[in-house]
């Protein structure tokens, strides 16, 4: 997967879990939960589900180095 289609995903994933929030509240490089008032089960599915997606866990060790889109995006790409 391409970088963009990675990030995709990701906006893909919020929208599905969260769906009152609009594609144009989520900035790449803002903490999710804290921007879009997303709780930390919300948080873990997303995690989930994209594990699932892309094929890469998350070990809770990590989960402070997914906490933006991009920092998203960036962990994936290179765990994958």
């Amino acid at each position: 997967m391409t970088q963009e289609q990675i990030k995709s995903a990701i906006i893909e994933q919020i929208l599905e879990i969260a769906p009152d929030i609009d594609e144009a509240d989520i900035i790449p490089d803002k903490n999710i939960q804290r921007s879009l008032e997303i709780d930390s089960f919300d948080f873990l599915k997303i995690l989930m589900n994209l594990s699932e997606i892309l094929g890469v866990e998350v070990p809770e060790s990590d989960y402070a180095k997914v906490d933006t889109v991009d920092h998203m995006c960036a962990y994936f790409m290179e765990h994958r």
